[in-house]
């Protein structure tokens, strides 16, 4: 064989060998910038995916020498991140809300009425006007409304209508009468008005959605999450009942969202804790939700010393402590973890004692303090010395910062919203939403962390900018630290290797585009084990 047949021999062996050594992969992503989000926070140009998780990430010329697949996408240089996840939201109940009327962003007290109106000729044959999400502290008038407008308006229709934080609801007399709640002790203020405890025996008069309804709001809730990038969960509040029928959306796959669920301290819900965690790809269950207080626009929030603005009340305590002990105690004993509702600087105090009692070190149990707004600088290293975590919600700052210093006072309100001193307790903390209280858009709680200022940009400085978070630090806390949260960060949060091929490609760079254009960036695509579940 002469040497020209010997050398075209040889290159042909390579091609041949060069095809059979390359690995299979379903799908394979180059030219992109992704952010991995692994220890070293490494951003590659490509990765390979097969059975629904990354194969491997790198270079485009490492990626496609050693893979090949059918589907290659070119990503044309957009970022790509791994796939958001919220880890303090109220996702079932959000999906309720999208069925009621609609009452955020109102102004004033007669746009309240004039959307109610609105609402009750476009449902005309509702037995039961509810709504959720106004917010007296946007009006001119801060001060909580009565239900006077509301008696006029609809003497024969119950209505009840939960505040944005969802700690105080107005109900009108016919509601109230309804519920037997004519001479109820504990009302707040106005008539009409009804916080926290008080509040949930009027809504438990409200007629349930049917079971269809129930599940369209589970689907209803994941498409607008897939809308805004977000692949995971933690729903901060659920009973059994909601967990059997997610578990049933899931196996019939219609419902995809992955699903963290904070069991509330039912008895049902008890008596579930003792069969042990749930775990599958798509939910887990594994915590237990207690509730320390109210909220602080609603002067719900247990504080240390009176309110500044209504000095004769310091807040409501929800817990006895006793009982938030014994709750505590059951659930080390059985495995799970705890996350405890607290605003108020007393709450949080109450919280991070009564953990310390059960804990008694530094540990791996992870269990959280959900908020943690305002912290008593007596008790911030409480954090750290028994690994409690607390998970934040940095637009709750950014939209409590108007009036907040109003209920606080000027010293108090500096101990307030200490993202950044929270985070150096432990290292790491997750931020979530809260949604339907705040947006449910992620980039939302990214652009209130890194710049403490209003989607107007306010105010110019920064809300008590020295306690805002690096963007690397504002990404980790919604992927990374979000999935390190519910004990899922070997399984999600990153892209690297084995994990679950969750992740969304945005229009813009949030991680070097201008500060103010990150709060309006668009999710262009989210996938969930590689599979397309939204595109814009």
């Amino acid at each position: 064989m002469n040497k020209k047949w010997s050398f075209l021999l040889i290159i042909l062996l390579c091609i041949m060998y060069s095809c059979q050594d390359k690995e299979k992969a379903d799908a394979i992503y180059t030219h992109g910038v992704v952010y991995t989000v692994d220890d070293s926070m490494e951003v590659v140009e490509a990765f390979a995916i097969r059975n629904g998780r990354f194969l491997a990430v790198g270079s485009n010329k490492e990626i496609v020498s050693n893979y090949e697949a059918d589907t290659i996408i070119d990503l044309k240089g957009r970022p790509v991140y791994p796939g958001f996840i919220d880890p303090h939201c109220h996702f079932w109940g959000y999906g309720t809300v999208l069925q009621q009327a609609d009452l955020t962003g109102i102004k004033t007290r007669e746009e309240l009425y004039k959307r109610l109106k609105e609402y009750s000729s476009q449902h005309p044959d509702l037995k039961w006007i509810t709504g959720r999400g106004w917010d007296n502290t946007m009006w001119e008038n801060t001060q909580m409304p009565d239900n006077s407008r509301l008696n006029r308006l609809f003497p024969e229709t119950p209505v009840v209508l939960r505040r944005v934080d969802g700690h105080a609801i107005l109900a009108n007399q016919k509601a109230i009468v309804l519920a037997g709640a004519e001479n109820m002790d504990g009302k707040a203020g106005p008539a009409g008005i009804f916080l926290d405890k008080d509040a949930g025996k009027i809504l438990k008069a409200v007629p349930e959605l049917n079971e269809q309804q129930k599940k369209q709001a589970l689907l209803d809730a994941q498409d607008d999450c897939f809308a805004v990038g977000l692949t995971s969960v933690h729903d901060a509040g659920m009973d059994w009942h909601w967990v059997k029928r997610i578990q049933e959306l899931h196996q019939q796959g219609q419902l995809k969202m992955r699903i963290y669920a904070m069991l509330n301290p039912t008895h049902e819900n008890l008596k579930k804790m003792y069969e042990g965690p749930v775990k599958t790809d798509y939910l887990n269950v594994r915590s237990l939700k207690l509730y320390a207080d109210g909220a602080l626009g609603s002067r719900g929030a247990k504080l240390i010393e009176p309110y500044s603005d209504k000095p004769e009340t310091n807040g409501l305590l929800l817990i006895n402590p006793d009982t938030m002990l014994e709750y505590c105690q059951l659930a080390y004993d059985l495995g799970f973890q705890v996350n405890t509702h607290a605003i108020g600087d007393s709450a949080n105090r109450l919280v991070l004692d009564v953990y310390a009692k059960v804990l008694r070190e530094t540990n791996d149990f992870r269990w959280r303090i959900e908020h943690s707004q305002v912290v008593h600088p007596d008790d911030l290293e409480k954090f750290g010395h028994f690994s409690i975590i607390p998970s934040i919600q940095t637009t709750h700052a950014t939209s409590d910062m108007d009036w907040a210093g109003e209920r606080l006072g000027v010293e108090r309100l500096k101990h307030a919203y200490q993202y950044k001193k929270l985070l150096k307790q432990n290292g790491w903390l997750p931020n979530g939403s809260d949604f339907p209280v705040e947006d449910i858009n992620p980039l939302y709680g990214f652009y209130a962390a890194i710049s403490r200022k209003d989607k107007d940009g306010n105010p110019e400085n920064g809300f008590m900018d020295d306690q805002a978070l690096s963007r690397k630090e504002a990404l980790k806390a919604m992927t990374i630290w979000a999935a390190k949260a519910g004990f899922e960060e070997s399984e999600k949060g990153s892209i690297q290797k084995g994990k679950m091929a969750d992740f969304v490609i945005l229009e813009k760079d949030i991680m070097k585009i201008p500060v103010k254009e990150t709060f309006s960036v668009n999710v262009i695509e989210t996938y969930l084990n590689g599979e397309k579940v939204m595109k814009r």
